[in-house]
C-alpha cells in the first residue's frame, strides 16, 4: 500500500464532514455539495472555524475523489457526495471515526476524543481509545497520527492527525509557537484561526484554478 499523499486543510475537512454526518445525519447522507459546504464552515465543534465557498468545497471533493476518498452518486436534482476512508486507508470503523474527530477538533487527548467521538463510536474507555490511536501511529503504509509532547503541567498528551503533515506548531518537538512569540508576544487564538482559515481559502482557490485548466486543456485536446 503506497503511502496517502499530504492533503490540504480544506480536502482534510470535507473527508472528515463526511465521516462525521454519515453518522449523525444518515437520512441526509450521501451529502450535497451545500450541505457539505455548511458542514465545512460550522462554527461549532470545529478547530479552526473556517469559510470555505462552494467552489472551493468542490475543488476539494475533486482532490479526494482522484484518491478515491470520496465517491460522486447521482440521484435526485443534485449529485451527492460519500466517503470512502475505510476501505482507502485500510483502517477499522474506529480508527476512522478517531481520525476525523481529531481533524475536526484539533489535537486532543484520548479521554476527550473519547467524550467527542461519541456520536461517531462509543468507546468502552479511554485506554481503548489509545489502543486505537497506537494502531494508527504504527500503520505500515504510514503514520495517521502522532502523539505531541506533554504539555508543561498536562497529565496526559494530546493526538494529532498527521492528514495534512505534522502539526505546525508541534513540528520542532517544542511548545507551540504563534508568529507573534518571536517578538515577544502571542497571537490571539482567533488569529491564529483566521490564518489557517485564509490558508484554507487560497488552497481552494488554487484548486479551482487547477480544475479550470485541466478542463480547458480536455477542451482543446492539449496534454498535460
Amino acid at each position: 500500500m503506497h503511502p496517502l499523499p499530504l492533503l490540504s486543510l480544506l480536502e482534510a475537512r470535507v473527508l472528515a464532514v463526511l465521516v462525521e454526518k454519515e453518522s449523525t445525519v444518515p437520512d441526509t447522507y450521501p451529502m450535497s455539495l451545500n450541505a457539505l459546504t455548511a458542514g465545512c464552515n460550522q462554527k461549532t465543534s470545529r478547530h479552526p472555524v473556517i469559510s470555505a465557498s462552494e467552489a472551493e468545497v468542490q475543488a476539494a471533493l475533486d482532490g479526494l475523489r482522484r484518491l478515491s476518498l470520496a465517491i460522486e452518486s447521482s440521484g435526485g436534482r443534485v449529485m451527492r457526495y460519500a466517503h470512502n476512508a475505510r476501505r482507502v486507508l485500510d483502517i477499522p470503523s474506529e480508527s476512522v471515526a478517531l481520525l476525523a474527530t481529531l481533524v475536526l477538533r484539533g489535537p486532543q487527548t484520548a479521554a476527550e476524543l473519547r467524550v467527542n467521538c461519541e456520536r461517531l463510536h462509543r468507546f468502552a474507555d479511554a485506554s481503548s481509545v489509545e489502543a486505537f490511536l497506537r494502531e494508527l501511529a504504527a500503520r505500515d503504509a504510514g503514520a495517521l497520527v502522532v502523539e505531541l509532547p506533554r504539555q508543561p503541567g498536562a497529565r496526559e498528551t494530546r493526538w494529532a492527525s498527521l492528514l495534512c503533515g505534522p502539526p505546525a506548531q508541534e513540528a520542532a518537538g517544542s511548545a507551540p509557537m504563534a508568529p507573534a512569540a518571536a517578538a515577544g508576544g502571542e497571537a490571539p487564538p482567533d488569529r491564529l484561526a483566521a490564518l489557517e482559515a485564509e490558508v484554507a481559502r487560497l488552497g481552494g482557490e488554487l484548486r479551482s484554478l487547477e480544475a479550470a485548466v485541466a478542463q480547458l486543456r480536455d477542451a482543446l485536446g492539449v496534454g498535460s
